[in-house]
């Protein structure tokens, strides 16, 4: 009780004497008032942005930032400007394709799907002109060393093919490097060996699933099946200068002769435009044939879902190819037979 008594009489004293109890060292004083607040290199306004910068800052956080959730968010935000009605994209088909193709291969699965849905939003009559530029993303995806996604990659290239189909085909490295992507993904290398097309399970590759494997070949079964369909008879024309526009006439589409190769760099064989079918069948029946009916059979034989889709890919190679004609082989006979 006495040490509590002293105590209380050293406080009166202090008070008595004008001393303040002292202050904590992180002690902050919060009695002044102001009437302006300063923030540095923030604005405040009453207008939120408009829909055109919103949609261009999304397409830029979807295509460059470094959050899976924050690039997940902006395709969401995107996916919805594109399938509102009337769609909403002040850049273009063409820019949002530039920008958001590299996501084929993004590490986020959850990315990855969101960007199907974005792409299937897009109107197919405008993705034909980056079809070029897609099937090459498409391509990167489908060798990737994921299986995750080599299968999204894939559901990109069922999207190309229905709104895009003859245009990734006969584009610069549409045809063969498409081919050997297939074959890369499926396992079904292409070394000749002295006991004929070798298989890649020596070579590493990942056993796949049977669900997978049967949609890899059905996929290749339509890609083929677009690149070895007829082409369409042009009618018989009676009026002579109709005749004459027909074989005369300028062509109206863009880089009508791109396939010649004018002006252009040199390009290997991969990278070669084959914009006809009969080019196209030559090229298959020179690279590829051999070891895509090899392995089609082996599908064949395991039965089940894969062996389904083999049989079906079995039915667009014989179809495709029947009318070919192995002209190399003709002329060796024909000189054969003139010597």
């Amino acid at each position: 009780m006495g040490s509590s008594t002293k105590k209380k009489k050293e406080k009166q004293k202090d008070f008595q004497v004008g001393k303040a109890k002292a202050k904590p060292s992180n002690f902050t004083d919060t009695s002044f008032k102001s009437k302006a607040i300063v923030m540095g290199q923030q604005s405040l306004s009453v207008s939120a942005p408009d829909a055109v910068q919103q949609f261009k800052h999304n397409l830029s956080l979807a295509s460059s930032s470094r959050s899976d959730d924050q690039r997940r968010d902006a395709l969401s935000y995107l996916t919805s400007q594109l399938s509102s009605q009337p769609p909403v994209n002040p850049v273009g088909t063409h820019a949002v394709l530039a920008k958001l193709l590299p996501l084929v291969s993004d590490s986020s699965t959850p990315v990855r799907s969101q960007l199907l849905k974005l792409l299937r939003c897009l109107p197919g009559d405008q993705v034909k002109h980056s079809a070029e530029q897609a099937i090459m993303f498409v391509r990167a995806g489908m060798t990737h060393l994921s299986v995750d996604i080599n299968n999204d990659a894939l559901g990109v290239m069922e999207w190309l093919l229905d709104v895009a189909a003859d245009d990734i085909v006969e584009c610069p490295g549409g045809w063969v490097k498409t081919l050997k992507s297939f074959c890369a993904m499926m396992g079904w290398v292409l070394t000749k060996t002295e006991s004929g097309w070798s298989q890649g399970a020596h070579n590493g590759l990942r056993a796949k699933n049977v669900q997978t494997q049967a949609r890899q070949i059905a996929a290749l079964s339509r890609f083929l099946q677009v690149g070895l369909k007829p082409e369409a008879v042009q009618p018989p024309v009676d009026d002579l200068t109709a005749l004459r526009e027909s074989i005369y006439h300028i062509p109206r589409e863009p880089n009508a002769f791109a396939h010649l190769n004018l002006a252009g760099l040199p390009r290997d064989e991969d990278g070669e435009m084959y914009q006809y079918r009969d080019a196209r069948q030559r090229i298959l029946h020179r690279r590829f044939y051999a070891a895509l009916a090899k392995n089609v059979e082996q599908a064949k034989k395991e039965g089940g879902a894969a062996g389904r889709a083999a049989a079906v890919l079995d039915k667009v190679l014989q179809e495709g190819m029947a009318d070919y004609e192995d002209f190399e082989i003709m002329d060796e006979d024909y000189l054969l037979n003139l010597g």
